[in-house]
């Protein structure tokens, strides 16, 4: 039976670039020839969520929501626009990193729809990480290197902490890295004291985002005192309190994160060869 791919966003109106990794990861997919159709949906731009199940001839549709957490828009909004006869958050069983997969009838229309947790909280979001801190780095940085895995953080969804600790405790775990430190924009421990959570000389900062924003372009580059003023630019990798920093911008963009929506779409049960991946995987990264 042939399947199809739905890539669930939030997108934005003001933010041009918001939806580009959403289309640059569906366009690899697409390559790969894993689904016979591949749709891009989102919540503040076109294609709707709201519609995107009336655009598919598939009868059995994978959606993946490209998003870092589970939460507000994972477990009630896109559930509730696809029309998911029967769903609760429940589904998932989860403990707010560790959703998986759902099947679900939509009420509207003849699918089956397996409903997948969010890209961010995948166990491989651990290595797009640790590519992009690599894609970064260079000759000056010496052998001890520590890694900053910044998110936004909010009282509103303990989950989007959880994200970001579970991904930075795996880091940790790999030693890849010197030290590796989970630190929030709006909770404690926070980014605009970055080099005082570290011994490091060098450290490297990734931003679990899926966009680059105005959070990741103005934000966290002052907020880490890489520039007193985002729009006069900055060099990477700068001198801060006697560390050199280095910044990536949003994981999200890494083309390895195409990888990811494959591996969801295959726990769920979606019928992906290994080469397939191979395939995504082998394709030119960005530096």
């Amino acid at each position: 039976m042939a399947s199809a791919l739905v890539i669930a966003a939030h997108g934005s109106h003001l933010n041009p670039d918001s939806s580009t990794p959403t289309f640059d990861h569906a366009d690899r997919i697409r390559e790969v020839g894993a689904f016979s159709e591949v749709r891009e949906a989102f919540w503040k731009e076109e294609p709707s969520f709201r519609e995107v199940l009336r655009t598919l001839d598939a009868e059995e549709v994978y959606v993946v929501p490209l998003f870092i957490s589970e939460g507000y828009f994972t477990e009630q909004v896109i559930p509730r626009e696809l029309r998911l006869d029967g769903w609760t958050p429940e589904a998932w069983a989860s403990d707010g990193v560790s959703a998986t997969a759902a099947t679900f009838r939509p009420r509207d229309v003849e699918k089956q729809v397996h409903y997948c947790g969010p890209v961010g909280t995948h166990d491989a979001m651990s290595d797009v990480m640790a590519h992009r801190a690599d894609t970064v780095l260079d000759a000056r940085a010496g052998s001890q290197v520590g890694l900053a895995v910044v998110g936004h953080g909010t009282e509103r969804n303990e989950n989007s902490a959880k994200a970001v600790q579970y991904h930075a405790a795996r880091l940790r775990e790999q030693g890849r890295f010197t030290e590796v430190k989970a630190l929030f924009m709006d909770e404690p421990p926070e980014v605009d004291e970055l080099t005082s959570h570290f011994d490091s000389e060098d450290i490297v900062v990734v931003p679990l985002f899926i966009a680059d924003g105005y959070h990741t372009q103005e934000d966290i580059p002052e907020d880490i005192g890489l520039t007193s003023d985002y729009r006069t630019g900055y060099d990477v990798p700068a001198m801060v309190d006697g560390h050199r920093v280095w910044y990536t911008g949003a994981v999200g963009t890494d083309s390895l994160v195409a990888d990811v929506i494959l591996e969801r779409a295959r726990d769920a049960g979606a019928s992906i060869p290994a080469n397939r991946l191979d395939d995504a995987h082998s394709s030119p990264q960005p530096v």
